[in-house]
């Protein structure tokens, strides 16, 4: 596990997520998608919302209060 700190766009709020990976997983990847790969092929062992904390510092709770809950 691994602890990632990004700022959020939305809120202006520092947060933290912990990911499900090894520090060298995570540069791999973060090499790979600088490189060109897609972000969800770069970190394809995240969830969708693990790799938008990645990419821009929004949280699930923050998503959902601007954009309000995904219809199913």
């Amino acid at each position: 596990m691994i602890e990632i700190t990004r700022k959020s766009p939305f809120s202006g709020k520092t947060n933290t997520m912990l990911l499900a990976c090894t520090q060298e997983e995570y540069d791999q990847a973060s090499e790979a998608y600088v490189r060109g790969a897609l972000l969800q092929e770069a970190f394809h062992f995240l969830n969708a919302d693990e790799r938008e904390f990645v990419k821009t510092g929004i949280t699930p709770s923050e998503w959902r209060a601007v954009f309000g809950e995904e219809d199913a």
